[in-house]
Protein backbone atom coordinates (compact mmCIF):
# COMPACT_ATOMS: atom_id res chain seq x y z
CA UNK A 1 0.00 0.00 0.00
CA UNK A 2 1.56 3.67 -1.21
CA UNK A 3 2.20 5.68 2.05
CA UNK A 4 1.42 9.75 1.80
CA UNK A 5 4.06 11.57 3.58
CA UNK A 6 3.65 11.66 7.49
CA UNK A 7 3.24 14.54 8.29
CA UNK A 8 0.38 16.19 11.65
CA UNK A 9 -1.65 19.05 10.41
CA UNK A 10 -4.36 21.18 13.49
CA UNK A 11 -6.98 19.06 14.82
CA UNK A 12 -10.62 19.74 14.65
CA UNK A 13 -13.01 20.61 16.98
CA UNK A 14 -16.78 20.35 17.89
CA UNK A 15 -17.78 22.61 20.81
CA UNK A 16 -20.98 22.62 22.35
CA UNK A 17 -22.61 25.54 22.96
CA UNK A 18 -25.27 26.24 25.45
CA UNK A 19 -27.42 29.67 24.58
CA UNK A 20 -23.79 30.69 22.89
CA UNK A 21 -21.71 29.80 25.84
CA UNK A 22 -18.51 27.01 25.54
CA UNK A 23 -19.81 23.65 27.77
CA UNK A 24 -17.43 21.29 26.72
CA UNK A 25 -14.89 20.60 23.76
CA UNK A 26 -14.03 17.52 21.36
CA UNK A 27 -10.60 17.19 19.97
CA UNK A 28 -10.81 15.20 16.19
CA UNK A 29 -9.04 13.78 13.64
CA UNK A 30 -9.63 13.02 10.17
CA UNK A 31 -7.81 11.40 6.91
CA UNK A 32 -8.89 11.23 3.46
CA UNK A 33 -6.86 8.83 1.20
CA UNK A 34 -7.56 7.57 -2.13
CA UNK A 35 -7.87 3.65 -3.24
CA UNK A 36 -4.14 3.23 -3.27
CA UNK A 37 -3.43 4.28 0.13
CA UNK A 38 -2.23 7.78 -0.54
CA UNK A 39 -3.26 10.43 1.63
CA UNK A 40 -4.89 13.53 0.14
CA UNK A 41 -6.51 15.29 3.12
CA UNK A 42 -5.40 14.83 7.01
CA UNK A 43 -6.61 17.26 9.90
CA UNK A 44 -4.24 16.26 12.76
CA UNK A 45 -1.70 12.67 12.67
CA UNK A 46 -2.68 9.96 9.90
CA UNK A 47 -0.80 8.13 12.71
CA UNK A 48 -3.43 8.25 14.85
CA UNK A 49 -4.46 4.21 15.67
CA UNK A 50 -8.21 3.80 17.03
CA UNK A 51 -10.41 0.56 17.04
CA UNK A 52 -12.66 0.30 14.36
CA UNK A 53 -15.93 -1.24 16.00
CA UNK A 54 -18.70 -1.64 13.94
CA UNK A 55 -17.17 0.56 10.86
CA UNK A 56 -15.21 -2.90 10.25
CA UNK A 57 -18.48 -4.25 9.01
CA UNK A 58 -19.08 -3.69 5.62
CA UNK A 59 -14.91 -6.09 5.42
CA UNK A 60 -16.20 -8.54 7.53
CA UNK A 61 -18.95 -9.11 5.07
CA UNK A 62 -16.72 -10.03 2.39
CA UNK A 63 -16.65 -13.40 3.88
CA UNK A 64 -19.89 -14.10 2.79
CA UNK A 65 -19.28 -12.04 -0.91
CA UNK A 66 -16.18 -14.08 -1.60
CA UNK A 67 -17.11 -17.64 -0.60
CA UNK A 68 -20.23 -17.93 -2.52
CA UNK A 69 -22.36 -18.21 0.69
CA UNK A 70 -24.91 -15.72 -1.06
CA UNK A 71 -25.72 -17.39 -3.90
CA UNK A 72 -25.42 -20.97 -1.72
CA UNK A 73 -28.67 -19.69 0.43
CA UNK A 74 -29.83 -17.43 -1.86
CA UNK A 75 -29.22 -14.44 0.25
CA UNK A 76 -30.26 -10.92 -0.95
CA UNK A 77 -28.98 -7.70 -0.37
CA UNK A 78 -31.64 -6.88 2.28
CA UNK A 79 -29.73 -10.01 3.95
CA UNK A 80 -25.90 -8.19 3.16
CA UNK A 81 -27.43 -4.55 3.99
CA UNK A 82 -28.17 -6.29 7.68
CA UNK A 83 -24.88 -7.93 8.06
CA UNK A 84 -22.73 -4.60 7.79
CA UNK A 85 -25.58 -2.81 9.79
CA UNK A 86 -25.49 -1.54 13.71
CA UNK A 87 -29.18 -1.60 13.69
CA UNK A 88 -31.61 -0.57 16.48
CA UNK A 89 -33.54 -4.17 17.36
CA UNK A 90 -36.51 -2.96 15.00
CA UNK A 91 -38.94 -5.57 14.58
CA UNK A 92 -38.17 -5.73 10.82
CA UNK A 93 -34.17 -5.41 11.17
CA UNK A 94 -34.51 -8.40 13.56
CA UNK A 95 -36.60 -10.21 10.99
CA UNK A 96 -33.91 -9.47 8.31
CA UNK A 97 -31.11 -10.96 10.45
CA UNK A 98 -33.28 -14.12 11.06
CA UNK A 99 -33.94 -14.67 7.95
CA UNK A 100 -29.93 -15.40 6.88
CA UNK A 101 -30.25 -18.03 10.01
CA UNK A 102 -33.87 -19.52 8.68
CA UNK A 103 -32.05 -19.65 5.21
CA UNK A 104 -29.15 -21.48 6.31
CA UNK A 105 -31.27 -24.21 8.97
CA UNK A 106 -29.50 -22.57 11.44
CA UNK A 107 -30.90 -22.02 15.26
CA UNK A 108 -30.84 -18.78 16.35
CA UNK A 109 -29.78 -20.05 20.24
CA UNK A 110 -26.10 -20.27 18.25
CA UNK A 111 -26.05 -16.48 17.95
CA UNK A 112 -23.44 -15.65 20.69
CA UNK A 113 -23.92 -11.45 20.99
CA UNK A 114 -25.90 -10.62 23.94
CA UNK A 115 -29.24 -10.00 24.63
CA UNK A 116 -30.04 -6.17 25.01
CA UNK A 117 -31.41 -4.81 28.32
CA UNK A 118 -35.06 -4.61 28.04
CA UNK A 119 -35.05 -7.05 24.55
CA UNK A 120 -36.28 -10.72 24.70
CA UNK A 121 -33.50 -11.90 22.64
CA UNK A 122 -30.06 -11.87 20.62
CA UNK A 123 -31.61 -11.29 17.33
CA UNK A 124 -32.33 -7.94 18.83
CA UNK A 125 -28.81 -6.93 19.23
CA UNK A 126 -26.81 -4.48 16.87
CA UNK A 127 -24.99 -6.63 15.68
CA UNK A 128 -27.10 -9.75 15.15
CA UNK A 129 -27.05 -9.46 11.45
CA UNK A 130 -23.12 -9.57 11.38
CA UNK A 131 -23.12 -12.44 13.90
CA UNK A 132 -25.91 -14.24 11.40
CA UNK A 133 -23.65 -13.66 8.57
CA UNK A 134 -20.70 -15.21 10.26
CA UNK A 135 -22.69 -18.10 11.22
CA UNK A 136 -23.61 -18.54 7.49
CA UNK A 137 -20.23 -18.96 6.28
CA UNK A 138 -19.46 -21.30 8.54
CA UNK A 139 -22.66 -23.43 7.59
CA UNK A 140 -21.49 -23.17 3.72
CA UNK A 141 -18.07 -24.08 4.81
CA UNK A 142 -18.87 -27.07 7.22
CA UNK A 143 -17.12 -24.94 10.07
CA UNK A 144 -17.60 -25.43 14.18
CA UNK A 145 -20.66 -22.72 14.79
CA UNK A 146 -20.28 -23.43 18.43
CA UNK A 147 -16.66 -21.23 18.58
CA UNK A 148 -17.42 -18.71 15.35
CA UNK A 149 -16.29 -15.74 17.59
CA UNK A 150 -12.61 -16.68 18.63
CA UNK A 151 -10.13 -15.32 16.78
CA UNK A 152 -8.80 -18.74 15.58
CA UNK A 153 -11.59 -19.78 14.10
CA UNK A 154 -11.64 -19.79 9.95
CA UNK A 155 -14.02 -17.39 9.65
CA UNK A 156 -12.44 -14.62 11.95
CA UNK A 157 -8.98 -16.02 10.37
CA UNK A 158 -10.73 -15.32 6.72
CA UNK A 159 -11.74 -12.20 7.88
CA UNK A 160 -8.31 -10.89 9.15
CA UNK A 161 -6.42 -12.47 5.70
CA UNK A 162 -8.70 -10.01 3.44
CA UNK A 163 -8.52 -7.42 5.89
CA UNK A 164 -4.60 -8.26 4.91
CA UNK A 165 -4.94 -8.45 1.73
CA UNK A 166 -6.69 -4.98 1.19
CA UNK A 167 -4.20 -3.24 3.11
CA UNK A 168 -0.87 -5.32 2.08
CA UNK A 169 -0.22 -6.44 5.20
CA UNK A 170 0.00 -9.98 6.91
CA UNK A 171 -3.41 -10.47 8.72
CA UNK A 172 -1.47 -11.50 12.17
CA UNK A 173 0.23 -8.05 12.39
CA UNK A 174 -3.40 -6.26 13.34
CA UNK A 175 -4.17 -5.96 17.15
CA UNK A 176 -7.42 -7.42 17.94
CA UNK A 177 -9.53 -7.59 20.61
CA UNK A 178 -13.11 -8.21 21.47
CA UNK A 179 -16.01 -5.50 20.17
CA UNK A 180 -18.94 -5.27 22.99
CA UNK A 181 -20.56 -8.28 20.77
CA UNK A 182 -18.11 -10.37 21.37
CA UNK A 183 -16.95 -10.57 18.04
CA UNK A 184 -12.98 -9.08 17.04
CA UNK A 185 -12.15 -5.89 16.21
CA UNK A 186 -8.79 -4.48 15.40
CA UNK A 187 -6.93 -1.46 15.42
CA UNK A 188 -5.64 0.45 12.83
CA UNK A 189 -4.50 3.85 11.96
CA UNK A 190 -6.82 6.46 10.64
CA UNK A 191 -4.99 6.80 7.39
CA UNK A 192 -5.48 2.60 6.99
CA UNK A 193 -9.40 2.78 7.80
CA UNK A 194 -9.75 5.51 5.02
CA UNK A 195 -7.83 3.83 2.70
CA UNK A 196 -10.33 0.74 3.54
CA UNK A 197 -13.58 2.68 2.41
CA UNK A 198 -12.15 4.27 -0.34
CA UNK A 199 -11.42 0.77 -1.48
CA UNK A 200 -14.88 0.18 -0.63
CA UNK A 201 -16.55 2.71 -2.46
CA UNK A 202 -14.37 2.67 -5.66
CA UNK A 203 -16.26 0.23 -7.75
CA UNK A 204 -13.37 -1.97 -8.66
CA UNK A 205 -14.00 -4.90 -6.77
CA UNK A 206 -17.21 -6.73 -7.52
CA UNK A 207 -17.37 -8.36 -4.24
CA UNK A 208 -17.45 -4.96 -1.91
CA UNK A 209 -19.45 -3.28 -4.96
CA UNK A 210 -22.62 -5.56 -3.96
CA UNK A 211 -21.65 -4.77 -0.07
CA UNK A 212 -21.94 -0.78 -1.26
CA UNK A 213 -24.84 -1.95 -3.53
CA UNK A 214 -26.49 -3.47 -0.43
CA UNK A 215 -26.02 -0.81 1.95
CA UNK A 216 -26.75 2.13 -0.40
CA UNK A 217 -30.31 0.95 -1.60
CA UNK A 218 -31.37 -0.50 1.95
CA UNK A 219 -30.09 2.31 4.27
CA UNK A 220 -32.91 1.81 6.56
CA UNK A 221 -31.46 -1.32 7.77
CA UNK A 222 -27.86 -0.36 8.04
CA UNK A 223 -28.56 2.23 10.93
CA UNK A 224 -32.18 3.29 11.80
CA UNK A 225 -34.54 6.30 10.55
CA UNK A 226 -33.30 9.57 12.12
CA UNK A 227 -29.76 8.18 12.28
CA UNK A 228 -27.27 9.82 10.50
CA UNK A 229 -25.73 6.81 8.46
CA UNK A 230 -29.05 5.86 7.17
CA UNK A 231 -30.14 9.80 6.74
CA UNK A 232 -26.76 10.52 4.73
CA UNK A 233 -26.83 7.88 2.09
CA UNK A 234 -30.70 8.23 2.25
CA UNK A 235 -29.90 12.06 1.05
CA UNK A 236 -27.15 11.23 -1.42
CA UNK A 237 -28.20 8.07 -2.91
CA UNK A 238 -26.07 6.26 -3.73
CA UNK A 239 -22.77 8.47 -3.68
CA UNK A 240 -21.87 8.23 -0.45
CA UNK A 241 -21.40 5.25 1.91
CA UNK A 242 -21.22 5.87 5.54
CA UNK A 243 -20.97 3.42 8.53
CA UNK A 244 -20.48 4.59 12.21
CA UNK A 245 -18.11 2.59 15.15
CA UNK A 246 -18.07 3.63 18.54
CA UNK A 247 -16.24 5.60 20.13
CA UNK A 248 -16.16 8.22 17.90
CA UNK A 249 -15.49 6.41 14.85
CA UNK A 250 -17.09 7.80 11.56
CA UNK A 251 -15.99 6.13 7.98
CA UNK A 252 -17.74 7.37 4.74
CA UNK A 253 -16.78 7.00 0.87
CA UNK A 254 -17.47 8.42 -1.96
CA UNK A 255 -18.67 6.23 -4.70
CA UNK A 256 -17.51 5.41 -7.70
CA UNK A 257 -14.40 7.57 -7.06
CA UNK A 258 -12.04 6.00 -4.53
CA UNK A 259 -11.96 7.99 -1.81
CA UNK A 260 -12.54 7.49 1.45
CA UNK A 261 -13.03 9.34 5.19
CA UNK A 262 -12.19 8.20 8.25
CA UNK A 263 -13.05 10.48 11.42
CA UNK A 264 -12.05 9.71 14.70
CA UNK A 265 -13.13 12.15 18.17
CA UNK A 266 -10.96 11.36 20.89
CA UNK A 267 -13.29 11.67 23.83
CA UNK A 268 -15.58 9.61 21.70
CA UNK A 269 -18.28 11.63 21.41
CA UNK A 270 -20.92 10.60 19.11
CA UNK A 271 -22.46 13.76 18.70
CA UNK A 272 -19.13 15.11 18.04
CA UNK A 273 -18.59 12.62 15.19
CA UNK A 274 -21.72 13.62 13.02
CA UNK A 275 -21.08 17.49 13.31
CA UNK A 276 -17.41 17.15 11.65
CA UNK A 277 -18.78 14.64 9.12
CA UNK A 278 -21.32 17.11 8.31
CA UNK A 279 -18.87 19.79 8.22
CA UNK A 280 -15.98 18.04 6.14
CA UNK A 281 -18.66 16.62 3.68
CA UNK A 282 -19.57 20.02 2.61
CA UNK A 283 -15.83 21.33 2.37
CA UNK A 284 -14.99 18.44 0.14
CA UNK A 285 -18.10 19.28 -2.27
CA UNK A 286 -19.43 15.78 -1.42
CA UNK A 287 -22.55 16.76 0.13
CA UNK A 288 -24.21 19.70 -1.16
CA UNK A 289 -25.35 22.93 1.18
CA UNK A 290 -29.11 22.15 0.83
CA UNK A 291 -27.92 18.29 2.56
CA UNK A 292 -25.89 19.98 4.49
CA UNK A 293 -28.49 22.14 6.31
CA UNK A 294 -31.02 19.27 6.21
CA UNK A 295 -28.40 17.05 8.43
CA UNK A 296 -27.24 20.15 10.77
CA UNK A 297 -31.06 20.24 11.56
CA UNK A 298 -31.50 16.71 12.84
CA UNK A 299 -27.71 16.57 14.23
CA UNK A 300 -26.15 20.18 15.22
CA UNK A 301 -29.24 21.75 16.45
CA UNK A 302 -29.62 19.89 19.16
CA UNK A 303 -32.60 21.75 21.09
CA UNK A 304 -33.42 25.32 21.14
CA UNK A 305 -31.02 25.94 23.38
CA UNK A 306 -28.07 23.82 22.69
CA UNK A 307 -25.84 23.32 19.32
CA UNK A 308 -22.95 22.21 17.86
CA UNK A 309 -20.20 24.35 16.36
CA UNK A 310 -17.09 23.35 14.45
CA UNK A 311 -14.04 24.73 13.80
CA UNK A 312 -11.14 23.46 11.50
CA UNK A 313 -10.40 22.28 7.85
CA UNK A 314 -8.43 19.33 6.37
CA UNK A 315 -5.44 20.41 4.72
CA UNK A 316 -4.36 19.06 1.25
CA UNK A 317 -0.94 16.85 1.19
Amino acid sequence: MTRGKRTHTAELEVKLLREGITEAVHRIQAAVCDNRGKLLFLAGSPDTSTFVRSALKPFQALAITTTGTLERYDLTDRDLAIVCSSHHGQIEQARQAFNILWRCDIDPSHLQCPIPQGKRSPLEHGCSGKHAGMLAVCRQRHWPLETYLQRKHPVQQLIISKLGELLGIPGDEFVGARDDCGAPTYQMELSQIATLYAQLASGDNLDMERIVRSMTHHPEFVACEGHFDTELMRLTQGELISKSGAEGVQCVGRVGEGMGLAIKVMDGANRAKYAIAIHLLTQMGWITPTMAENLADKFMILNNFKRLEVSGELIMI
